[in-house]
């Protein structure tokens, strides 16, 4: 099978495994795991970022992100597809009790005038205190669409104007910094936390990071170990992330190469009707009325491809590190040939 469905489902390479199982590991939750500590380090020097926590998912890297960044009756301003909103379980409100003001971006982009229109007077006891703005890069309901670092300076300074955070939810940030060409070590400066997660793009089989000042992963270490975060000799699944880092980053071109070509014979197919632009590895299309998503779905399962519907009419496909240019070309006579 060509599995489209997500860039979750890659399985560690030869190489990952064997640092894996030659990991040096300890108690994590007493600080003695030096695998898990030296990914930490590595992580949050990348990204100029004073510490960083090595946790099981990108769902908590950012649910504990806004448990330090708010508190109670505070609002948290992201846009309408954010991951934060949409996927994480309404974790938002149940965790740091929490409202959400809800933007509508270009594709899932905010811009700095977007979000000051809809700051909360402060002292205004009607409202909720607008403490915290997230970002979302890439952001997946917008087709793997990219900011720049030129994008979200104009935010950063917004946010320190009106005494708010900003956190990045960077589930796919090796993606857009492929993309765009930025360097990472230059977004500590304009964010007080970002999630990055190994087991996307990277390929690793489990973990994200959050990284923040030394105070905030403080915090974060307290909250992780709140959720049941804990996960004691952890450095065998952290020598996967440190693996992804120093052999998965350059080959991200590969796969949006490979989007492209993918998104080149979509577009020609009598059953699409549109197809977002292609940044990045994720290709969402809308089918013509007469065909249906879920439908649609399990033909391609029959021949061979998996996939994901993204609503009614809506298909994903995603590339990754288990899809070669044999799967892509394979995959491309099979679209041709469907009707």
């Amino acid at each position: 099978m060509i599995d489209f469905r997500s860039d979750t489902v890659t399985k560690p390479t030869e190489h990952m495994l064997a640092a894996m199982f030659t990991a040096k590991v300890g108690d994590d939750v007493f600080g003695e795991d030096e695998t898990v500590n030296a990914l930490e380090e590595k992580s949050a020097e990348l990204f100029g970022m004073e510490a960083a926590l090595f946790c099981p998912s990108g769902t908590m890297t950012n649910q504990i992100a806004i448990k330090c960044f708010t508190q109670p009756l505070d609002e948290v301003i992201t846009d309408q597809t954010a991951h934060v909103y949409r996927y994480e379980g309404g974790g938002i409100m149940f965790n740091s009790a929490a409202s959400v003001r809800l933007l509508n971006g270009d594709r899932g982009r905010i811009t700095a005038e977007m979000i000051e229109d809809e700051i909360n007077p402060v002292g205004n006891v009607h409202h909720p205190h607008s403490s915290l703005v997230v970002l979302e890069n890439t952001v997946n309901r917008g087709g793997g669409s990219c900011y720049t670092l030129e994008d979200i300076e104009p935010i950063y300074h917004l946010c320190k104007l009106k005494g708010m955070k900003l956190h990045l939810d960077g589930a796919r940030i090796f993606n857009a910094l492929a993309a765009t060409g930025d360097k990472p070590k230059d977004y500590g400066k304009y964010f007080d936390g970002i999630s990055v997660c190994l087991s996307k793009g990277l390929g690793a089989p489990v973990g994200s990071v959050l990284l923040g000042s030394k105070e905030t992963i403080q915090y974060a270490r307290r909250v992780r170990k709140v959720l049941g975060g804990g996960m004691r000799q952890a450095g065998f699944l952290a020598a996967a992330g440190i693996y992804a880092l120093d052999h998965h980053v350059e080959r991200l071109s590969k796969d949006h190469l490979n989007a492209s070509l993918l998104a080149d014979t979509l577009i020609d197919l009598p059953f699409v009707k549109s197809i977002m632009p292609v940044d990045t590895n994720i290709i969402i299309f809308e089918l013509n009325d007469k065909k249906d998503a879920s439908h649609l779905v399990e033909e391609l399962k029959d021949k061979g491809i998996l996939c994901g519907t993204f609503g009614k009419q809506m298909i994903r496909f995603v590339t990754h590190l288990d899809i070669t240019e044999s799967k892509v070309s394979q995959a491309i006579e099979i679209l041709k040939k469907h009707h």
